[in-house]
């Protein structure tokens, strides 16, 4: 569970990852919850704090292999914020009734998750019988591998373009990676107070390989979809990627660009045409 110490008592994300939001009384976490605006109560018992997958070294250099991408040849600080290569394997579905998502150092080291939150039994029914994915909104947390919050995400219910609300673990907006364009290569602006800081710019028409720029045009980092074998992509809904940031960023830019390299996917993967 999430580390409280130290914390008044407010509305917090909810460390076992059911809701977006969990009282806590400045003592323990209560069954007092919110998600969408809306509260309710859930037992604090019986949730998983970090989404774990059985990814493994070996999947990992698998993934590595078929981007491109040789490990150890940058180290890093062992974090989300200080790897230069991150690994996100989704995991595999037949039906997708919730967005969730390994992210692995390129040692094969699980140092976070990504976990959609704030799911009614009502929505899960119509993703099952469905494909309105697309105008329902989405809410993510990305944890790090104690499952403490690093970032919330909002993808809100879409019509053409896609938006992705980033937020800090405190519900303060960072910033938003926001669609830009319908027709032909899509790419997203980085935004942060209604400035344009940098870009995700896709490199093909299927939105497999990603660029992302800052706002002078240099390429700061690269996302690159893996093959998941022939199989599995036909039977399931699992999307591998490996992410290469090349240089240290700071704020905001260095959180927009983790946010992107874990949500392209859910921005993108809900659209009728078929981005997957």
């Amino acid at each position: 569970m999430s580390d409280t110490g130290g914390h008044a008592p407010n509305w917090y994300p909810d460390p076992m990852g059911r809701h977006e939001y969990r009282w806590f009384d400045g003592t323990t976490w209560t069954d007092q919850v919110s998600s969408h605006g809306k509260q309710s109560t859930d037992p604090v018992t019986g949730g998983s704090p970090v989404p774990v997958r059985d990814v493994g070294a070996e999947q990992v250099a698998r993934d590595l292999q078929r981007a491109g991408v040789a490990p150890g040849a940058v180290q890093g600080g062992g974090s989300l914020f200080t790897e230069p290569i991150l690994v996100v394997n989704q995991k595999a579905k037949i039906i997708e009734l919730s967005n969730e998502y390994a992210i692995s150092d390129q040692h094969g080291n699980q140092i976070g998750a990504v976990r959609q939150v704030g799911q009614t039994t009502a929505k899960k029914v119509l993703r099952a019988l469905t494909s309105v994915d697309q105008f329902m909104t989405h809410k993510l947390q990305v944890v790090d591998a104690q499952g403490q919050v690093l970032l919330q995400l909002t993808r809100p219910a879409k019509v053409m373009k896609s938006k992705i609300i980033v937020q800090d673990s405190l519900g303060n907006e960072i910033g938003q990676i926001a669609q830009e364009n319908v027709i032909g290569k899509i790419h997203f602006g980085l935004i942060v107070g209604g400035q344009r800081i940098g870009s995700i710019n896709g490199e093909n028409w299927v939105a497999w390989n990603w660029n992302i720029q800052d706002a002078t045009g240099g390429e700061i980092a690269r996302i690159t979809k893996t093959f998941v074998g022939l199989a599995k992509a036909m039977f399931t809904t699992a999307d591998n990627y490996v992410v290469q940031i090349h240089r240290p960023l700071e704020e905001p830019l260095r959180s927009l660009v983790v946010a992107a390299a874990v949500s392209v996917d859910t921005a993108l993967k809900q659209d009728n045409r078929g981005f997957n």
